[in-house]
């Protein structure tokens, strides 16, 4: 597998829609990460890091009765075509309903941080 951050999303995605109240992903520290910023945005109700050697992270889903509290997840920067945004170009996602993830060199961040930090970087995916 080449992107293992697009395997999260789907992952993700899936579970949502058939209702699922775990996932279990194989561990990376970005997904780790990312799966953090999830769970402080509000869009995961819990994140766990099981196991020694083979790690694996469980996410707990929010539900809203029987819709997902996540709508929609998009993978923007793929291995064959990387796309970096600078701080005054991050993109707004739904008119700011969602949130952009983005990977700076202070770490992994949501585009609000990374605008108010003044910081640029490589434009993971978008989350709505």
């Amino acid at each position: 597998m080449t992107d293992t951050i697009s395997d999260m999303l789907t992952r993700i995605r899936n579970a949502s829609r058939v209702q699922l109240p775990n996932v279990e992903l194989p561990h990376s520290k970005m997904k780790e990460s990312i799966a953090h910023i999830l769970k402080k945005e509000g869009y995961v109700a819990d994140v766990e890091v099981e196991g020694k050697v083979p790690k694996k992270i469980k996410l707990k889903l929010k539900y809203d009765g029987k819709k997902s509290v996540i709508e929609g997840l998009r993978r923007v920067s793929t291995p064959g075509l990387r796309r970096y945004v600078g701080s005054t170009d991050i993109p707004r996602v739904r008119g700011g309903l969602g949130i952009s993830v983005i990977s700076t060199s202070q770490g992994v961040m949501t585009g609000t941080q990374a605008r108010k930090n003044n910081l640029g970087g490589e434009l993971l995916c978008y989350i709505w």
